[in-house]
């Protein structure tokens, strides 16, 4: 009985030592101390009612807004969303105060965040309401009719690591309350992409796309029944499969791109084997496809990037998105590289009323450009980085370090800014290693940094700027398989 009661006792103090320790923080709370560098972007969306006014969906950082062409931005989805992993944003053209958001970013990398369906908001974004599509995992697009913004499609691949039923093409008709499943092909295949014909939104066009993510490897495609293009005239009561002059055997992740300028032509950016992969063309809406360019930049990595985009008034120039940003003033036969002030891009949006106002996204954040690209605004003010395990030194004030992913290597910034310049982005410190990181001081020494990338091992002097990198067996570099390892890990080493 002493023994039982000697236990009771020292739980008891162990609960209110607890209890008396949590105390000392209820009054404290977390502050942005950086870095205001933007992460990965792989949605955005603008409105022709305020052209100044954007969004951007970032992979794991939220919604944000800007309206000041991307002068400076704020987040318009904590407390409301979730998951902070964002799949499509759509605006409704006939009323810029609603918008639908799909979680669930689109690019099934190895770390992707799972989504947690759609939300929609009827003030701008101000407020938000979960509605519903919970399981679909993640959300390759959302296309909302331009004559009613209650009649909105949603794209979704599925889960990433796992088959689910809640794969397909779904419709609502009120605003989001309801929503049917009218698009299925299997719990492996979902739908990537789903577009709109200008003009006759009862004319519908999706893209199917076997995909999931393992630990090992990622299956991207499958044989042409589980994939492919499909075609409604009858707002998604019925569809047809389109097969004419598309590609027969193992078909993957496709991206749909129409013009207002011409309702006839159809873009389409297919991944398949060889020289079938590239981009298609139709000039009867969609029957029949043509191949008209096998470039292999427009089509790198497709279940990462594959996205293309045309210019609203001039169906000939036509936007790819891959590692690189390319444009095609020809129809898409010959293709240009167009700067942007990151590299890894995944989406844009034109305005309609002035092609050369759009906002693009990539690995590196959201950048805005009112003369075509020539110029763009900054992504150093949109702090939606996806950082890896945060480390501290033991300097006065102390700094924070971590790998910061797309981003090239770890970093590091200070807790408290010199001068009281906080979030200012000229005190972030490379560090050495990687984007996955990680990175430790070394104790006693802050100038020396111990990083990681990837399973290589490198020690980094700030002082010097440079580093030293050792091979320490862990090594996992791309294009090596598993089984030659001697050891396994996913991406980020200890």
């Amino acid at each position: 009985m002493k023994t039982l009661t000697n236990c009771l006792l020292s739980l008891f103090l162990l609960i209110a030592a607890a209890a008396t320790h949590g105390q000392h923080f209820e009054g404290m709370k977390y502050r942005n101390v950086g870095p205001t560098r933007g992460g990965r972007v792989t949605a955005v969306a603008g409105t022709v009612a305020a052209p100044s006014t954007f969004y951007l969906g970032a992979s794991g950082g939220g919604i944000w807004k800007t309206e000041d062409y991307g002068t400076s931005w704020n987040n318009v989805s904590d407390d409301y969303f979730s998951t902070p992993s964002i799949g499509d944003i759509a605006v409704a053209q006939n009323d810029a105060n609603i918008i639908y958001v799909g979680t669930g970013s689109d690019g099934l990398r190895s770390n992707v965040i799972a989504g947690k369906g759609m939300y929609k908001s009827i003030d701008g974004g101000a407020t938000w309401q979960h509605i519903g599509l919970d399981d679909t995992g993640h959300i390759g697009a959302v296309e909302i009719n331009p004559e009613n913004h209650n009649v909105v499609y949603v794209a979704a691949i599925g889960q990433a690591f796992n088959a689910n039923e809640e794969r397909g093409l779904y419709k609502t008709v009120d605003g989001g309350r309801n929503w049917e499943q009218v698009l299925y092909i299997s719990d492996e295949t979902g739908i990537s992409d789903v577009e709109l014909l200008p003009g006759n939104p009862e004319i519908v066009f999706a893209t199917a796309w076997k995909a999931e993510r393992k630990p090992w490897t990622i299956i991207s495609g499958g044989e042409n029944e589980e994939g492919g293009l499909f075609k409604s005239v009858d707002g998604g009561a019925s569809w047809d499969k389109i097969t004419e002059g598309l590609p027969t055997g193992l078909i993957g992740k496709m991206d749909l791109a129409l013009s207002p300028a011409d309702s006839s032509i159809v873009y389409l950016l297919v991944e398949a084997p060889g020289d079938e992969a590239g981009l298609y063309k139709s000039i009867d809406q969609g029957q029949t496809f043509e191949q008209v360019s096998d470039h292999d930049g427009i089509i790198t990595r497709p279940f990462y990037y594959a996205n293309i985009d045309v210019d609203p008034q001039n169906p000939d120039i036509v936007y790819a998105m891959s590692t690189g940003n390319f444009i095609s003033k020809d129809g898409g036969e010959n293709w240009e590289r167009l700067a942007t002030p990151h590299g890894d891009n995944h989406d844009m949006w034109i305005n309609p009323n002035d092609p050369d106002l759009y906002i693009q996204a990539n690995d590196g954040g959201a950048n805005v450009t009112h003369n075509g690209g020539q110029t763009w605004s900054t992504q150093f003010n949109q702090p939606t980085a996806e950082l890896y395990q945060v480390e501290v030194d033991d300097q006065y004030p102390y700094w924070l370090y971590a790998g910061m992913q797309d981003n090239g290597t770890t970093i590091a910034v200070p807790s408290i800014a010199p001068y009281g310049v906080q979030h200012s982005n000229r005190w972030i410190v490379d560090t050495g290693g990687c984007e996955t990181g990680p990175a430790v001081p070394k104790p006693g020494d802050h100038n020396i940094v111990y990083a990681d990338c990837k399973g290589r091992f490198g020690v980094f002097d700030k002082r010097l700027g440079t580093e030293k990198g050792y091979y320490v067996g862990a090594a996992n570099m791309y294009g090596q398989n598993p089984r030659d390892l001697r050891y396994r890990f996913q991406r980020v080493s200890p």
